[in-house]
């Protein structure tokens, strides 16, 4: 322990009292809570709804300079500081909501030392002027939220959460303080060993929690929905949310309920923005008691009375069904889990993970683009360009990038805003009067490099760059954006910034020849680790032992009873899946999709794709390639999404079809 003084208990719980309002602290808070205010760095996990947040709220009271909390969702980010404004504590954040002029009123108060708490997402760090901003605060501690993002080895994992160690020591930020509630033993070790945390600062209370009713039924794909209809028939008027894996399902299963009677909504990240808030507001109010979703819903929902929790569908994983399952009975009345499990989906988890692989051949794709960079010192990329041009999937981009700046390949300078469109709200006349000689004629440049398509036009930099080299004046990309962030500022136009791009420091000397090989043997491991993590999942499902003992003990905890007396299992029934039904397709069809995509992509400029690509197309696994080439107008596509990945790989393989180890751009 570290040599600060820390406030005896008694003051610790008055404090509590007077700031929050809470009598007491809930299990596991003050334990660290004081590691915190000892000095020491932290790693908290505890149940989802048990309090995490409070920890480092308490901590932002009592420490000298600000605190910092990387958030990796807006919602929670808005929870959270809707609670710490109505305790009257200092704090804001910078996200993508703020208007100019809110953004620059944040970035004043913490210049001035006004704000506690800055809260703030991960990428937030790849900013230039946001590190330079944090370079010049003294910060007492960083905060990292759904900490479990950290390891690549867990759910829910954030490429750039690996790089929050470096930033910290960037920034000399003397303490860390990890929040999760769902990290297995390999996850808690690989996270505190990222920030150095010592073992005896690792506070883990109790993973059980008694109030949740696990339940797992073994149910035919045919009979699903009829059992789903009886299952929400008992829970007439109460709110509930079943989850499914796919976008359609979410649609097809909430259309089943509403014609049973049933109020329900499908929610998915394909709908509006403004229809998923219409919902996700209806559910929170109790006007819309059953939420149909995937995935996409939940993060950020802090609804206590959940009285089910319906995995429609097999969860991607145990981390994952923990987490959606932990959204019931926050408000300790008992809550009923179930599955309705069977294996006809599996193919569907698994793909997933099959998709997110990428081929060699594309990670070489992405290294000659960095090697083939017009300046020696530079790379510059724009995420969605780049996904297209080497058929990775952005996340996986993401993630390559990342281990690229680990390997020492690339360091991230800064992001701008590669687009620019106005809207004018002045005539050309009033802003030109404004200026005299040589800025005269630059604003009229830039004004004459605006293409207008009816109310809105895109700014030409090209263009302004030319004609202002023609003319001997500066035309540089920071001078246009300065003047049109002038015109903005005076209310002549709208502006909107659009297009990231990320410019990157380069290593060429740490571009080996074997660098592509590494990156993809990482990428094949994490992918094998992800099929073993589903493996897992369908042994704790058709466990013969008690399910929420089974539970607890994957995420390390050593102190739940051995049988609950309330799940399924220890109520005598124990679900085993029967195989799923078998499927043959003839093979000389998924040959002759295979030459009808090949022959369609050679007409694009593939010479001859491999065989992970086609077998991409025949199970409907979507890759940015397909998007491009408009893959998906060949008919077949997902004519064997039935299967499983590897099962029509070999089908594949066994034919040795032709195939192409050239990048795919």
């Amino acid at each position: 322990m570290s040599a600060q003084t820390v406030p005896h208990s008694a003051a610790l719980t008055a404090t509590l009292k007077d700031k929050f309002g809470f009598e007491h602290f809930r299990q596991g808070q003050q334990e660290v809570i004081s590691r915190v205010l000892a000095g020491d760095s932290a790693l908290a996990i505890f149940p989802t709804g048990s309090g995490k947040s409070l920890c480092y709220q308490f901590c932002a009271m009592q420490m000298p300079n600000l605190t910092l909390v990387v958030s990796p969702l807006l919602a929670l980010m808005k929870d959270q500081l809707d609670f710490l404004t109505a305790h009257h504590i200092p704090a804001a954040s910078l996200d993508s909501s703020l208007s100019y002029d809110e953004y620059r009123q944040v970035v004043a108060y913490v210049k001035s030392n006004k704000l506690k708490i800055l809260m703030v997402s991960v990428e937030r760090f790849k900013n230039e002027r946001f590190r330079l901003l944090m370079e010049g605060v003294d910060i007492s501690l960083l905060v990292v939220d759904e900490a479990h993002c950290i390891s690549e080895w867990g759910h829910n994992f954030r490429p750039d959460y690996l790089k929050l160690p470096s930033y910290q020591q960037a920034l000399h930020i003397p303490q860390t303080l990890l929040l999760t509630a769902t990290a297995n033993k390999q996850v808690k070790l690989d996270m505190a060993n990222k920030f150095n945390i010592a073992s005896d600062a690792i506070v883990q209370t109790g993973f059980y929690r008694s109030n949740l009713n696990l339940n797992v039924v073994a149910v035919d794909e045919s009979e699903k929905a009829s059992e789903l209809h009886r299952l929400l028939n008992q829970y007439e008027g109460q709110s509930g949310i079943v989850y499914v894996t796919l976008q359609k399902t979410a649609e097809q299963v909430a259309s089943n309920l509403q014609r049973a009677g049933i109020n329900a909504s499908a929610y998915h990240a394909g709908m509006k923005n403004d229809e998923r808030w219409r919902i996700q507001d209806g559910f929170m109010r109790g006007e819309i008691p059953v939420v149909v979703a995937t995935i996409a819903f939940g993060m950020g929902i802090d609804k206590s009375n959940i009285r089910y929790v319906v995995h429609y569908d097999l969860p991607k994983s145990i981390e994952n069904y923990s987490q959606e399952i932990g959204r019931a009975g926050r408000d300790g009345l008992p809550a009923d889990c179930f599955v309705l499990g069977n294996l006809d989906s599996l193919n569907t988890i698994e793909n997933f993970v099959y998709g997110d692989t990428p081929e060699q051949s594309a990670i070489e794709a992405v290294l000659n683009d960095i090697a083939q960079r017009p300046d020696h010192q530079q790379w510059e990329m724009q995420l969605y360009k780049l996904s297209n041009t080497s058929n990775i999937r952005q996340l996986t981009l993401k993630t390559l990038l990342v281990q690229l700046e680990m390997q020492g390949v690339l360091t991230p300078l800064y992001t701008y805003s590669a687009d620019y469109s106005v809207k004018m709200l002045s005539d050309e006349s009033t802003i030109l009067a404004t200026f005299d000689g040589e800025r005269r004629w630059f604003a009229a440049c830039v004004l004459e490099h605006i293409q207008f398509k009816r109310t809105w036009g895109s700014v030409d930099f090209e263009g302004i760059y030319a004609a202002c080299k023609d003319s001997g004046n500066l035309g540089d990309r920071k001078r246009v954006i300065a003047a049109l962030e002038y015109f903005k500022e005076q209310s002549w136009i709208e502006l909107k910034p659009s297009g990231a791009a990320e410019v990157f420091a380069v290593n060429a000397k740490a571009m080996d020849d074997d660098l592509a090989k590494r990156l993809s043997g990482h990428f094949s491991t994490h992918e094998q680790s992800e099929i073993k993590r589903i493996a897992l999942l369908l042994r704790f499902l058709q466990s013969t032992r008690c399910l929420s003992f089974g539970l607890a003990k994957y995420f390390d905890d050593q102190n739940a009873p051995q049988q609950c007396g309330h799940c399924s299992v220890c109520k005598g029934h124990t679900a085993q899946f029967s195989a799923p039904k078998a499927v043959h397709l003839d093979t000389n069809l998924l040959l002759t999709t295979s030459q009808a995509l090949t022959a369609h992509l050679q007409e694009r400029g593939i010479s001859a794709p491999s065989n992970e690509l086609i077998t991409r197309f025949l199970v409907g696994i979507n890759v940015p390639v397909f998007t491009r080439t408009k893959a998906k107008t060949v008919a077949g596509f997902g004519i064997a999404e039935s299967m499983r990945y590897d099962s029509v790989l070999k089908v594949l393989m066994s034919q040795c079809l032709p195939q192409d180890k050239s990048d795919i751009g």
